[in-house]
């Protein structure tokens, strides 16, 4: 059995399929990630922990043959017979001789009969709803007929049902039903452009304190996801950064608040700087709870706040293949460890006009060499100002004329100082002159402005060079 498994590996490499430094769809890993697959997958619920285990049964050579194992269990429950033989043609492809290797062609049969049946039954229903004309009928109806095609796989029919219950929604919270429900389909689709339509369509809603504690932390965290698929990590950040942290196991079809700690941890180090790793991140009271769940990530982002770039980066390395098998990382994983690295030369090197190569390689653990190749590219890209010197080994950062930069910065602020005297100066002539138009007191006090805060208005509107009186009490 273990040899036919390695002969599956060996075929992969032999078609160059084997790749390990970069993302593709026939990504392999020969090293065991760090968690327990049991334990992991027990996070999720629904099509995510099938989508999940799938994925490392693909990718995972160590784990490949129990996760192929396990979902093909959970499968054989549901309903979803393209997936099921998706996962037994994968373990085939690996172990043959596994007795799960082999299709179960009874079960199939029964089950392929059965979701026929129940797509006549649901059709039947639907176009009697639709005879007597009651709304809420055939919404239920819809819904009924989308909740069937989503267990039985099919996603884009799905789609289609959930979509169609707009028209004979008669209450806000069926459309937040409805809304959710579509999120859900659609980011297992990876079609994120209706994820964001359809978190603007409920944000717009009228919702209940009630409604609004339970929706809030779903809505940031499709939003985040939705930022992470397009390489936004600076908005996915903030996004997870903000999620309350009542979200708990309440969406575990989707995310679980382990996945928000680590996600909103590595966008944050891909995309802010150190202050704002302190004050957004390390300091953030709700998402420290997150942290907490995942405290290499808090390790990682101190580790790089106080400046220890080679022990942030290791601890990156060593979490490398558990994020390569996340279902949302795993494309980005390159793109998110490459912008960290970089980070952590620029800022190694801001303190200093220069710095030896034998330097740079001890602080960051390569070698010389290495170290030199990263700094051309980061040179030639643009990400670093800075030379090398090969003759003596030495990185030089470009001289910048200290003088000229301070008399750019005095001139902006003089010509700033000038247009506030003559904004002044305007309005104490327009005074004097009479024409100021004065609000009535009345409006004044009918628009709840104190003394202070119509000043603070005033002084807005004269910086745009619009002149208004200030508001009394």
């Amino acid at each position: 059995m273990e040899g036919q498994a390695s002969n599956y590996w060996e075929e992969k490499l032999k078609r160059g399929e084997v790749v390990v430094t970069g993302i593709s769809k026939e990504l392999t890993l020969h090293e065991p990630p760090k968690f327990d697959l049991e334990g992991y997958i027990s996070n999720y619920a629904g099509r995510t922990q099938v989508d999940r285990l799938l994925l490392i049964g693909d990718t995972c050579q160590p784990l490949a043959v129990e996760a192929l194992k396990l979902v093909i269990n959970m499968l054989k429950k549901s309903s979803d017979v393209p997936r099921y033989k998706q996962a037994v043609a994968t373990l085939a492809s690996i172990d043959p001789s596994d007795p799960d290797a082999r299709i179960d062609e009874e079960w199939v049969d029964r089950m392929l009969r059965k979701v026929a049946s129940e797509t006549e039954k649901y059709d039947a229903q639907l176009k009697s709803y639709k005879h007597n004309l009651i709304k809420e009928s055939i919404r239920m109806g819809h819904e009924d007929l989308g909740n069937h095609y989503y267990a039985s796989g099919d996603l884009a029919s799905a789609f289609k049902s959930y979509s169609r219950m707009r028209d004979f929604c008669t209450a806000p919270k069926h459309i937040l039903d409805m809304s959710l429900q579509i999120i859900k389909v659609c980011i297992e689709q990876g079609n994120y452009m209706s994820v964001q339509s359809h978190i603007v369509k409920i944000r717009n809603l009228l919702r209940t304190p009630e409604e609004e504690a339970d929706l809030a932390p779903k809505l940031i965290v499709a939003t985040g996801l939705s930022h992470l698929a397009t390489g936004n990590f600076k908005d996915a950040a903030k996004s997870f950064l903000e999620c309350p942290n009542t979200l708990g196991n309440s969406w575990n079809e989707v995310i679980s608040s382990n996945d928000v700690a680590i996600y909103g941890g590595l966008c944050a180090l891909a995309s802010m700087n150190r202050p704002q790793l302190k004050s957004e991140v390390l300091e953030n009271n709700v998402f420290r709870n997150f942290l907490e769940l995942e405290p290499h990530i808090r390790r990682a982002i101190t580790f790089f706040y106080t400046a220890k770039y080679n022990a942030c980066l290791s601890i990156l390395q060593t979490y490398r293949n558990d994020y390569l098998l996340d279902i949302h990382l795993q494309r980005h994983v390159e793109e998110i460890y490459d912008l960290v690295r970089s980070k952590s030369i620029v800022q190694y090197f801001v303190p200093f006009s220069t710095v030896t190569l034998s330097a740079m390689s001890e602080a960051f653990g390569v070698r010389e060499k290495e170290m030199e190749r990263e700094l051309v590219h980061m040179i030639e890209s643009g990400k670093l100002e800075a030379r090398i010197d090969t003759q003596n080994r030495l990185v030089v950062s470009k001289e910048t004329n200290l003088r000229n930069s301070v008399h750019d910065k005095t001139l902006l602020m003089a010509q700033h100082y000038e247009r506030v005297a003559r904004l002044r100066l305007m309005r104490m002539q327009i005074s004097l002159a009479g024409i100021e138009i004065k609000p009535p007191k009345r409006e004044s006090v009918q628009r709840g402005l104190s003394y202070q805060q119509g000043s603070q208005l005033g002084d807005m509107r004269n910086s745009q060079g619009l002149f208004y009186e200030k508001l009394s009490p």
